[in-house]
């Protein structure tokens, strides 16, 4: 049995200029860096098929994969879909 404790994927996608995104950014380190989780960010300017998709919607926040929140990233719900 593995003691290895397994964190999710975290994803933010982001537009450059986006000044919701930059928010977005350092609310998701804040908590992150509490929880001791790491993330990443996409810029889908330079992905069309995630700018199609999620264009009107940035930031977008994707836990394992799947959309769990979008334009603003409230930190509660964000630490509570975490397991903090």
């Amino acid at each position: 049995m593995s003691s290895a404790r397994s964190f999710p994927e975290i994803t933010l996608l982001v537009r450059s200029g986006c000044h919701l995104c930059q928010t977005a950014k350092e609310t998701l380190s804040e908590v992150t860096t509490r929880l001791g989780h790491s993330w990443t960010a996409v810029d889908i300017d330079g992905d069309p098929e995630l700018l199609a998709r999620h264009s009107e919607e940035v930031p977008v926040l994707l836990i394992d994969g799947k959309v769990r929140d979008f334009w603003v990233i409230d930190p509660v719900r964000l630490e509570s879909l975490l397991g903090g």
